[in-house]
């Protein structure tokens, strides 16, 4: 089953619209926390009173950054030529965007936690 989908991620094309797909899910996350964050404070002043509905974005959007990452990471594994990379050919490319949106999958699952992570601190809105 996992073979069957490496297959199906290695047919997947890469361009820039998947690189944005990782930062894409930790602004959506960024703006449902901090509006879920608002109306949880105009409500109840606490924040602890149903973080389901936070933690289900959240969860959420980890899946979607790290369904990106692994295909990035798959792709990335693509075979080619060695360094350097100086002819500029299709693999090059694929293996390029992956890497990038490899580390980009890494930077927005570190600022999902981030955003996340007052939720878990903090239990007032003072």
């Amino acid at each position: 089953m996992i073979g069957r989908l490496h297959q199906r991620f290695r047919a997947l094309r890469v361009t820039l619209w998947t690189l944005i797909v990782p930062p894409t899910g930790w602004a959506a996350h960024f703006l449902f926390s901090y509006l879920w964050a608002a109306v949880r404070c105009a409500k109840t002043g606490r924040y602890v009173d149903a973080p389901a509905i936070f933690w289900g974005g959240t969860a959420a959007a980890l899946l979607v950054i790290l369904a990106s990452g692994w295909i990035a990471w798959v792709q990335a594994r693509t075979p080619g030529d060695h360094p350097p990379h100086e002819a500029g050919t299709d693999s090059d490319r694929l293996r390029f965007l992956a890497y990038a949106t490899l580390l980009l999958a890494g930077l927005s699952v570190i600022g999902v936690v981030f955003t996340a992570l007052p939720v878990l601190f903090l239990r007032d809105c003072r």
